[in-house]
C-alpha cells in the first residue's frame, strides 16, 4: 500500500513497515488507492504500532489512513508531533519541550501547535516540503537534513543516511545543509526532547 512516509513528507509504497504509525486523515478512496490529497486537516500525528492489542484496518472506508515512519525522527521531518493519546508521556515531553524552547507561561495547547508546524513544513502554493539552509554543526540529535542529494539523520555528531530499513553507515557530519525538520521541531530537539530512533542508528 502506499502508506509508507518519507522524511520529505511524500508517500510511498515500500514493504518496510518502519517503527510508528500515524495519520493526517483519510487520504484514500475506493481500492485502497491515494488521491491527490496528502493531508485533511492541520493535525499530523505519529503513534505507536502496537495499543491495548486492538487491531485495525490501515484504509478502513472514508474514515483514516494509516501511515508508517521508520522512527520519530522521521514523522518529525515529515511534519508530524507525537500523539496524545496513544504516546501521551510522549506528547507532554514534547510539548513541555515547545515550551521552554518559547519561553511560554504554560505548555502550548495542541491546537496551536498544529498550526505553527503546518505553516513550516508545507508550502501553500505548491504544497511540497518547506526546507531551511542550516550548518549540520549546530543542529541537535534527531534533526534530518538533505546534503548531497542524500537524507540522512544527525546523531551524535555524525550523519547517518536514511534507508526504507534503517540507517546507513556513519558520514562525518557535512557543513551546510538542508535541513528537512521544521523549525519548531528543531527547537523542541534542541530544548531536551529525544526522538525514538530506528536502533540501526546506534551504530558504533
Amino acid at each position: 500500500m502506499q502508506n509508507r512516509v518519507l522524511p520529505t513528507g511524500d508517500i510511498v509504497a515500500d514493504p518496510a513497515r518502519g517503527t510508528l504509525t500515524g495519520n493526517r486523515g483519510c487520504l484514500h478512496g475506493d481500492g485502497r488507492v491515494l488521491g491527490a490529497a496528502r493531508w485533511r486537516s492541520k493535525l499530523w500525528i505519529c503513534c505507536t504500532l502496537t495499543w491495548k492489542d486492538v487491531r485495525r484496518d490501515p484504509m478502513p472506508p472514508g474514515r483514516w489512513t494509516a501511515l508508517f515512519f521508520l522512527d520519530e525522527a522521521t514523522a518529525l521531518a515529515a511534519g508530524h508531533r507525537p500523539c496524545a493519546y496513544c504516546r501521551r508521556a510522549d506528547f507532554l515531553a514534547y510539548a513541555e519541550a515547545w515550551r521552554s524552547a518559547e519561553s511560554l507561561a504554560r505548555r502550548p495547547w495542541a491546537r496551536d501547535m498544529d498550526a505553527r508546524l503546518h505553516g513550516e513544513r508545507v508550502d501553500p502554493g505548491t504544497r511540497r516540503q518547506v526546507t531551511q539552509p542550516a550548518r549540520c554543526g549546530d543542529l541537535p540529535d534527531g534533526a534530518m537534513v538533505r546534503h548531497g542529494g542524500t537524507v540522512g539523520l544527525v546523531a551524535q555528531r555524525r550523519f547517518l543516511p536514511w534507508g526504507a530499513t534503517g540507517y546507513g553507515p556513519p558520514r562525518p557530519l557535512p557543513d551546510r545543509v538542508e535541513l528537512l525538520t521544521p523549525p519548531a521541531s528543531v527547537a523542541v530537539l534542541r530544548a531536551g526532547y529525544r526522538a525514538a530512533l530506528h536502533p540501526s542508528a546506534a551504530q558504533p
